[in-house]
């Protein structure tokens, strides 16, 4: 094959799968597949720079910065749509559209999202993408076509066959939400400014200058539409007169469809669109009437904070083109078309006075009293503030208006202040230096964005996980004492801290509702059994922030007893294996607290005991600090592996991380064992683990393969 078929093949394959990607939702290769068909197309366009042209996959991203946007004007006017707010105004325009075109059946409609991003046309000559603008104000736009040629889900050459020789697009780009959140990450931990929502980054992403950094944001693109289409070639940007060389009802596009006219159909387009390999909504949905209509606004309404993109609206338009043609246009807007809007998900009010809640970990929220508002089809008086580095970074003081977001079932906050409107008694947001609920010392590590109640087994906001963690299986291995059990205990007031486990008798827990005889006396007999347990279950049992199983063991062999670690500042915690200077902090302050104290003596006083431990020297192990996650069916029970895992000084995590050192993956494993190859971190089968146990105790074993491949 010569260098020019094989050039032409691979772009015809690149094409075919980014239809499959972008449009079909259905890739067919991984991405290594994907990208080494490109590294190939980009080798010979190296090699033979006469087969370069504007349409190949390779030149999507290039080209200096531009000084400016240059002005395009639209040969079919972008009009904006009429809009709509409540169900009797869809009934309205649904009674005017009958009226006008005299027609007394039901209509059909074409429903679809109204994408909440940035309006453009894409001009297509012979198939080729040759020019890209925005809406503008509907007449003239501006010329973005280098920009859109970075979006990988714009086709730079239609699909198929026997499109007209004219053909513009008319579609939106917008940023999926996993993208934004991604992108305003990095932003901020560059120590720029995110984006206040995806539309704003869209349109700020298209508007760059330079095409590069465009290149570098997370856009896509569906269409939802037609403008000029022409039947015989035109120069590219002439404006064309209305008339037989318009796309209508009735003409014929040689070769399009085997010479078959236009599709009559609103949907029928919106399909030809699709198989020439531009992306359509995958909620396109053809309703009848205005019950139709409304049925589709609200089960979309429904899902709409599921989907990965933002939408304001529905879009509701007549399918029948020779009915849309009959209707026409008022000034600015189609008669045959209409949005209707969901409710505001943003409003201004008065930021009245600052709460702060203690979450069930023990962190502080603080939570904006609000002026009533109705936004996001309720009425708001709350909203959450997140923490104090969001307040500062928001600039938000109590006093201000401000603007409040609120999506679906998402708890509504405040996004961000209105500093021009502040009046000259605003207060600035302070953190409490204790606990509203229980009166401990807030503590907040350098570092950290969250402040927590140091109170831990005494907060009553605390007080459930507490206990639930406290009876944990790895911790003090209360059987028999679920989640619900707990809570029920909590609510009816029976415990308020874990010591008070230990005072509960038979007839109360005989008294509460499940729970039969039998099933008490089980339990009592289970937590007479576990206080008999270990010093390292029994401090990771106490919830100590940051104390996992790994640093509780550490903390034991190295103090041996509770009353030496409890007596310990911070340089001594310092010099255990896996204590830091956060870890101490938590450590010591969870020891400092009076009402922590009480309740670890109420619980030796219940009987809860250990072995103390000799101290020896610590022996270094080369798997001290490392990170395992396991994954999958494992030859020996996971908690034997973890146990041996820990006792070697190595953490064992539940999810895979860039700070993951090994992955120990055996038969059926999963998600973990893809983002492990993600990320190229080692691999290890049961073999290969063994072999590095082995190793890490001084032995040797000729399996040992520590960067298993799968």
């Amino acid at each position: 094959m010569s260098a020019r078929d094989r050039v032409a093949w691979l772009r015809r394959e690149i094409a075919r799968h980014d239809y499959q990607y972008h449009v079909l939702n259905d890739p067919l290769i991984p991405d290594a597949e994907y990208d080494r068909l490109l590294r190939e197309l980009e080798g010979l366009e190296a090699g033979h720079p006469e087969l370069v042209t504007p349409d190949s996959p390779t030149q999507r991203i290039g080209g200096a910065p531009a000084e400016g946007f240059e002005e395009v004007v639209h040969a079919v006017p972008m009009l904006s749509l009429a809009n709509a707010f409540s169900d009797e105004e869809v009934a309205d325009f649904d009674r005017r559209a009958r009226e006008r075109i005299g027609h007394d059946a039901t209509l059909t409609y074409l429903a679809e999202p109204k994408l909440d991003g940035l309006a453009v046309s894409l001009r297509y000559e012979d198939g080729v993408l040759i020019r890209a603008a925005t809406r503008g104000d509907g007449g003239k736009g501006e010329d973005v076509t280098r920009n859109v040629r970075t979006i990988a889900a714009i086709p730079l050459r239609l699909m198929g066959e026997g499109w007209p020789p004219v053909l513009e697009i008319r579609g939106e780009v917008f940023m999926p939400r996993r993208g934004f959140e991604a992108f305003n990450r990095r932003a901020r931990e560059r120590g720029e400014k995110p984006f206040a929502n995806p539309r704003n980054a869209a349109a700020g992403s298209l508007r760059q200058l330079d095409p590069r950094v465009t290149a570098q944001r997370p856009l896509a693109f569906q269409a939802y539409g037609l403008g000029e289409v022409a039947f015989a070639p035109s120069p590219s940007g002439r404006r064309l007169q209305r008339g037989s060389r318009l796309a209508t009802p009735g003409a014929r596009c040689p070769g399009l469809g085997r010479g078959k006219d236009l599709p009559d159909t609103q949907s029928g387009r919106m399909a030809w669109i699709k198989a020439w390999g531009l992306p359509v909504s995958p909620e396109l949905a053809t309703v009848d009437g205005v019950a139709g209509c409304l049925a589709y606004y609200r089960e979309l309404g429904e899902r709409r904070d599921g989907l990965d993109y933002d939408i304001d609206g529905v879009v509701y338009k007549l399918d029948d083109i020779a009915q849309q043609e009959q209707l026409g246009y008022v000034s600015r807007a189609p008669r045959w078309a209409l949005a209707h809007k969901f409710p505001a998900q943003e409003e201004l009010t008065r930021l009245l006075a600052v709460e702060f809640q203690v979450g069930r970990t023990g962190a502080l929220t603080p939570v904006a009293r609000l002026e009533p508002v109705f936004v996001g089809g309720v009425t708001v008086s709350n909203a959450t503030l997140h923490n104090m580095d969001e307040v500062e970074r928001k600039d938000v003081r109590i006093g201000d208006t401000v603007i409040v977001r609120r999506a679906g079932d998402v708890i509504p906050e405040v996004v961000r202040s209105a500093p021009e409107r502040r009046p000259a008694d605003a207060q600035p947001i302070r953190m409490p230096p204790q606990c509203p609920v229980c009166g401990s010392d807030i503590v907040r590590p350098e570092g950290e964005s969250v402040a927590r109640c140091s109170g831990g087994l005494w907060c009553s906001a605390q007080r459930r996980e507490a206990i639930k963690h406290f009876a944990a299986r790895r911790a003090m291995d209360i059987d028999g004492l679920g989640d619900k059990l707990v809570e029920q205990l909590v609510e009816q007031g029976l415990i308020r801290n874990p010591a008070d486990l230990y005072q509960l008798t038979l007839e109360q827990l005989a008294g509460l509702e499940r729970m039969a005889e039998k099933s008490a006396a089980n339990l009592i007999q289970a937590l007479e059994a576990s206080k008999e347990t270990t010093l390292e279950r029994f401090l990771f049992a106490l919830g100590i922030r940051e104390v996992g199983e790994a640093t509780a063991r550490a903390l034991a062999h190295s103090f041996g007893d509770l009353e030496p670690l409890m007596a310990a500042d911070e340089p001594r915690l310092q010099r255990i294996p896996d204590v830091g200077p956060v870890v101490a902090a938590h450590v010591q302050a969870f020891f400092r607290q009076p009402h922590n104290r009480e309740v670890i003596d109420q619980l030796r006083a219940a009987g809860i005991r250990w072995e103390p431990l000799a101290l020896t020297a610590p022996v270094e192990s080369p798997l001290a600090g490392k990170t395992f996650v396991l994954t999958g069916t494992l030859s020996r029970p996971r908690d034997a592996i973890k146990d041996q895992l820990l006792a070697l000084g190595a953490k064992v995590a539940g999810s895979v991380s860039k700070k993951t050192d090994y992955v120990v993956a055996g038969a059926d494993a999963g998600s973990k064992l893809a983002k492990a190859g993600e990320l190229g971190i080692p691999l290890l089968d049961g073999a290969g683990l063994d072999a590095l146990l082995v190793e890490s105790q001084g032995g040797t074993h000729q399996g040992f393969r520590p960067d298993l491949r799968p």
